[in-house]
């Protein structure tokens, strides 16, 4: 036997013991608390029931593979008949006390074949579960009808529709790619639903901005898109929504600096002095526009549409559109080299930039030209937004948006001139 084995051994079974030992804790503090009718298990019986979990793995594992299969079926039963017992006398009917000791016997038994992190996570991750009980019960609470069904619906657009859909491309270049165009109608749709739960819990004043400053994570082009339209039916937000649309341009420089960084550090240190005007323009700009509060906000309703799933599709197909005139451009006037092709393709794709400029930087030579096409695409893309909020916006939105993005791109295109 190799020395180490019986080492291997009792960590493994003080993993499961200890993972055991917590969730059994838990059971019977909530128990002394008054939380729970008594259970059938305890701290003591959970600390067992893990290492009943380790050891039926290890016999199958290295022992008679039939004890430790019966020792493992010996364990379930045992929680299962206790069940059938507390519930016929009306106790813990909820069954939460069985299913957890299930847990906790499954990962005892991925502790006793050596798989420690799986299982020290199981254990974690089911005491977490059995202590935020309240918290669980008061997010149910305060659910309503719409946000439930906006997310069993997009539940389906994600995990449904969009495997099925075929990637592509079909037709003429750039081409049609079904599932490329559907993702973007998730993201449309899930930031309406962001912004909807966002308001509900930090208020019209301030969820915009919340959500605008995360949207701009994933894409700021469609936080303009969504703000701009909300601004016609909701004007009274125009302030707020504004405010979304600058914070959602500002993590734009961020993300693209953050990204090429840590892809190629070559062009990411190049591009920094590019970039960190335009992003210390936008923290300015939406630091004035969050000092000057309009309490007319506050009068305003929650949107009762989450998801916006409509307006999402002609979004996507607005792009699909765009994409195909750029392509014909393209295809008829040509690329006058990398700084033209770089403001082209900012317009409304500036991933799909960052990443062509990490590979095409890679030479030592490039990095600089690089570097400069990507700032360039940058302020393309916030021309793009700037054009898109003064064509769909109304009102106060579009002063608080053109003040903000006019601001970015003077940074920007000030950054360009001098480091030329």
């Amino acid at each position: 036997m190799n020395m180490h084995e019986p080492l291997e051994l009792a960590i493994r079974l003080v993993v499961a013991a200890l993972g055991g030992l917590a969730v059994g804790i838990e059971r019977e503090w909530s128990v002394k608390r008054g939380r729970h009718a008594p259970h059938f298990a305890g701290t003591r019986t959970f600390l067992l029931l893990g290492l009943l979990g380790a050891l039926g793995a290890e016999l199958t594992h290295s022992g008679p593979t039939a004890a430790g299969i019966a020792l493992l079926i010996a364990g379930a039963a045992l929680i299962v008949v206790a069940y059938a017992v507390t519930s016929r006398h009306g106790d813990d009917v909820g069954g939460t006390t069985e299913i957890a000791a299930l847990v906790v016997l499954a990962a005892g038994a991925l502790a006793g074949m050596g798989r420690l992190t799986l299982a020290s996570g199981l254990f974690a991750l089911t005491t977490l579960v059995l202590i935020e009980k309240g918290t669980f019960h008061t997010f149910v609470g305060k659910l309503q009808y719409a946000e439930l069904m906006a997310a069993a619906r997009f539940a389906v657009l994600a995990l449904v529709i969009f495997p099925l859909l075929p990637l592509g491309p079909f037709g003429p270049e750039p081409g049609f790619r079904p599932r490329e165009l559907w993702a973007l109608v998730l993201i449309f749709s899930g930031l309406s639903f962001v912004s909807f739960l966002a308001l509900r819990i930090a208020g019209l004043h301030r969820g915009y901005g919340l959500v605008g400053l995360l949207g701009g994570l994933i894409s700021s082009t469609a936080v303009t898109l969504n703000f701009s339209r909300e601004s016609r039916q909701q004007p009274q937000l125009g302030r707020v929504l504004g405010l979304g649309v600058v914070a959602a341009c500002t993590m734009l420089p961020l993300r693209v600096m953050l990204l090429i960084i840590g892809l190629n550090p070559g062009v990411g240190f190049q591009l920094v002095p590019y970039l960190l005007p335009p992003l210390l323009a936008g923290l300015v700009a939406s630091g004035l526009a969050l000092r000057k509060n309009d309490p007319q906000t506050i009068k305003a309703e929650v949107p009762s549409n989450p998801l916006r799933f409509g307006v999402a599709v002609q979004m996507a197909l607005a792009f699909q559109v765009v994409l195909y005139i750029m392509g014909w451009m393209s295809g008829r006037f040509g690329a006058s080299g990398m700084l033209a092709s770089a403001a082209l393709l900012g317009l409304t794709d500036v991933d799909a930039l960052t990443y062509s400029m990490v590979k095409l930087g890679g030479a030592e030579a490039l990095a600089s030209t690089a570097a400069q096409a990507l700032a360039i695409g940058v302020l393309s893309n916030t021309c793009f937004k700037l054009g898109i909020a003064w064509t769909v916006g109304r009102g106060v939105f579009r002063r608080v948006t053109g003040r903000g993005l006019l601001a970015f791109s003077a940074a920007s295109l000030a950054a360009l001139l001098w480091l030329r």
